[in-house]
């Protein structure tokens, strides 16, 4: 049966090279407006949080008011050092929902979790004593204000980054696939190979052998092909991209269901390091580029034959 094409070293050092070039410009003409537009909203966003916290002096006091309210909350969990996130902020509080309705009817939960931020709170930016009703001098509102709309402007536009990477390459891999004629089915549970599509057909993000595939593809020759999506911006991150993460599952995969029913594979794009990318494909996953669909496409024809 045919296999994805294996790359040389040479072969990967030059589409690696590609992938790289590709990823600084996203980055260099990712528009600088998206930034500023996240900035100012944040901005007005901060100034009404202080607002509402009469500049942190009667946090406690207003915990119902801005605990219930999501920009409020999100605020508040920016305001601490580090910035901390909502699964964090459930755990260290002990509750569990930040959802405003179920806080409303537990005034408790609402205190716990104004006194959790409390004792993070960023003194390097908030700087008057607050805790015994200090006002802030006008110069410190404001740096207080800029500083914390931009880290919240900052997570905002990278959070989005990262979303519009991994749904970018899987709007390529579906649109691809529907191209040549392929049908998207639901997403199942795959205990079996005969749980998986029928030929000619895929599903998206499925649980297949107790791990989670991006894709799962049934091959003209009546194979599953599993496939990851995976962007890196960093050699350090594509360890944890292929090797920690999609290579354990690839065994885990063939292991469970069959080493000749199962191709396991991976489109990727970004930053990779080169020695790392031949190591993977003598582990028995495939690589496929993001910038160069066209291999994809070909192998999955192939299996016609």
């Amino acid at each position: 049966m045919n296999v994805p094409k294996i790359f040389t070293s040479q072969e990967l050092a030059e589409l690696r090279l590609e992938a790289i070039k590709n990823f600084r410009a996203e980055r260099l003409e990712e528009p600088l407006e998206e930034y500023l537009d996240a900035f100012d909203d944040y901005l007005e966003a901060t100034e009404e949080f202080l607002e509402a916290s009469v500049d942190l002096t009667q946090l406690e006091e207003r915990a119902a008011d801005i605990v219930t309210n999501k920009s409020r909350l999100k605020t508040l969990r920016y305001i601490a050092a580090p910035p901390i996130s909502d699964d964090d902020l459930k755990t260290l509080a002990e509750v569990s929902s930040l959802a405003p309705g179920a806080l409303k009817k537990n005034p408790a939960a609402l205190r716990d979790i104004v006194q959790t931020v409390m004792v993070a709170i960023d003194r390097k930016r908030f700087t008057w004593d607050f805790t015994k009703g200090a006002e802030p001098s006008e110069q410190e509102r404001s740096a207080a204000v800029l500083a914390t709309a931009a880290l919240l402007a900052s997570a905002h536009v990278a959070t989005k980054r990262r979303h519009a990477q991994q749904h970018g390459q899987e709007d390529q891999v579906r649109q691809a696939l529907l191209g040549i004629g392929y049908k998207e089915v639901k997403r199942r549970k795959i205990e079996a190979i005969t749980d998986a599509p029928a030929i000619g057909e895929f599903c998206p993000e499925s649980e297949v052998a107790g791990r989670k595939g991006d894709f799962v593809i049934r091959l003209f020759d009546g194979r599953v092909l599993v496939l990851e999506c995976k962007s890196s911006n960093s050699e350090l991150n594509s360890l944890k991209r292929l090797d920690n993460d999609t290579v354990a599952k690839a065994r885990q995969w063939r292991e469970r269901l069959g080493r000749s029913h199962i191709v396991a594979a991976a489109i990727i794009a970004g930053v990779y390091k080169l020695e790392r990318l031949v190591a993977v494909q003598s582990d028995d996953l495939y690589l496929f580029w993001s910038h160069q669909m066209d291999g994809f496409i070909d192998f999955v024809q192939s299996t016609k034959s």
